[in-house]
């Protein structure tokens, strides 16, 4: 019996190891960076996690890859998050700027924090339809601004201006901020939706 328990220890002490050995090294972002900016290595904390097949790996960097000479972001990423080689790039950001968007409390989704990918919907409340001059609210099929990234989204506790609208800012292209205001401009009573992207 004591054989009997001591083989089957030791069976499952290499099964164990076996699955310790199927981890690979990472490198995590330490803290909250935005679009833009530039991480220092020096600044990267690493991780050991298991990955269910290699096309899920060859996202991220490992701790054996060789590093870009410049690891500018070209999205946000939350502190802990891992580093993912499409999150690294020169160009498409020189002309980021942050976007201040007030919206009401309930068309912003709860979750919505640093790094969430969103779209941005503007409605005309004060739209007229008909001859009876009825308001009503139109309903956009294309977003204003589609897949920018949150650089700041205080709680909502946190987050009301005078209006009672909460702010949340966003990087998005500098060619994009005209016509952003441009559409916002064309509408009697614009209204501001953000839909939170999986």
């Amino acid at each position: 019996m004591g054989v009997a328990i001591v083989a089957a220890s030791v069976v499952l002490g290499s099964r164990v190891l076996a699955n310790a050995d199927d981890t690979v090294a990472v490198w995590v972002v330490a803290e909250d960076a935005v679009a833009g900016e530039v991480l220092d290595p020096d600044g990267l904390d690493t991780a050991r996690l298991r990955f269910a097949d290699d096309d899920r790996l060859a996202r991220y960097f490992t701790v054996d890859d060789v590093l870009p000479e410049a690891l500018r972001l070209r999205r946000s990423l939350g502190a802990g998050d891992l580093l993912a080689r499409d999150a690294l790039g020169e160009e498409a950001l020189a002309d980021t700027v942050e976007l201040p968007v007030p919206v009401a409390p309930l068309l912003v989704p709860p979750a919505v924090a640093f790094g969430s990918v969103v779209d941005v919907y503007v409605s005309d409340r004060g739209a007229t339809s008909g001859s009876d001059g009825r308001r009503v609210e139109t309903e956009p099929s294309l977003p204003a601004l589609a897949e920018v990234t949150v650089v700041d989204a205080p709680r909502p506790d946190e987050a009301f201006a005078a209006s009672g609208d909460r702010q949340i800012v966003l990087a998005v292209e500098a060619a994009a901020v005209s016509a952003f205001y441009g559409v916002m401009d064309a509408m009697s009573d614009p209204v501001v939706s953000i839909v939170r992207r999986g």
